[in-house]
């Protein structure tokens, strides 16, 4: 009797339970529901923000707006390397030297050439360069180092400080054009397709990353000099090419390879001071 005396009490709370049950399930559909959703619209305002630079970039300026913004918090501001620098000459041999350098962006870096006790290298600091030959300097000459300027002051200092030295320097802002290079796609500022002498610089459109720069030779201009970022390195800020290509009238002239690269070392500014060349360095 008792068992059967359960049976209407056990229904009704099974059909409770059932009811409760499907309140739940309906509950925990809404709240799956509304998370696809909120992952939904997350994810299509990620592409939004991942497509917006391309849609903005429409010249030169806006270009090198998009690179700043990329990288602005993402970015080093000291780097410092061992160059390996190779000499392509005329009669098909080549040289190569050692030499040490440090930066602090925005517009500084230091070049020591073989042992730095020695006494020998380049200084970039304020605008102006700066030569060092057995501890002798040179009388310091005003000079925009672009590559330093479009490889990585661009990512540091404010977008118009990088808008003026590049208008500064020649190149036409208003020219922007893509193309391929090395197999990716690029934005070329400066010149129109075809045109390689113009003034010009090139950068991967999917990491906005500077690869290249066509000039006239510093030495001769009538020859065209074409400068390369290759090899690009992801770090634990920002990137860096660790190797660097150098043709003149064709003809590679010069090769870079970065080894034993820092990011963001303590260094005294003192390194950058041409009056203490001769007295501080960074290297150990």
């Amino acid at each position: 009797m008792w068992l059967l005396n359960q049976v209407p009490l056990r229904m009704a709370r099974l059909e409770w339970l059932y009811k409760i049950g499907k309140k739940i399930i309906r509950g925990d559909m809404q709240i799956r529901m509304r998370r696809r959703a909120i992952l939904i619209l997350a994810a299509g305002c990620a592409l939004l923000a991942a497509e917006l630079p391309a849609q903005e970039i429409r010249d030169g300026e806006t270009l090198l707006r998009a690179m700043h913004g990329r990288y602005q918090n993402n970015w080093y501001e000291t780097l410092t390397f061992t160059q390996k620098s190779t000499t392509h000459n005329d009669d098909g041999t080549d040289t190569s030297e050692i030499w040490h350098e440090a930066m602090l962006l925005p517009g500084k870096l230091r070049i020591d050439i073989g042992p730095p006790a020695d006494g020998n290298g380049r200084l970039v600091a304020n605008g102006a360069l700066t030569s060092f030959q057995n501890g002798k300097a040179s009388d310091p000459h005003p000079f925009v180092h672009m590559l330093l300027v479009l490889g990585f002051d661009v990512y540091r200092q404010p977008t118009q400080a990088t808008v003026d030295q590049v208008k500064g320097q020649g190149f036409d802002l208003t020219k922007l054009r893509e193309d391929s290079w090395d197999g990716e796609s690029v934005y070329v500022v400066g010149a129109d397709k075809g045109d390689l002498k113009s003034k010009q610089f090139w950068v991967e459109k999917k990491r906005l990353l500077f690869v290249r720069m066509i000039a006239p030779d510093r030495r001769d201009a009538a020859k065209t000099a074409d400068s390369r970022f290759a090899d690009y390195r992801q770090l634990p800020v920002g990137w860096v090419a660790a190797r660097v290509e150098f043709f003149v009238a064709g003809k590679n002239v010069f090769s870079e390879e970065y080894s034993e690269i820092q990011t963001n070392p303590k260094l005294d500014s003192a390194i950058f001071d041409p009056r203490q060349f001769n007295s501080q360095h960074w290297e150990k």
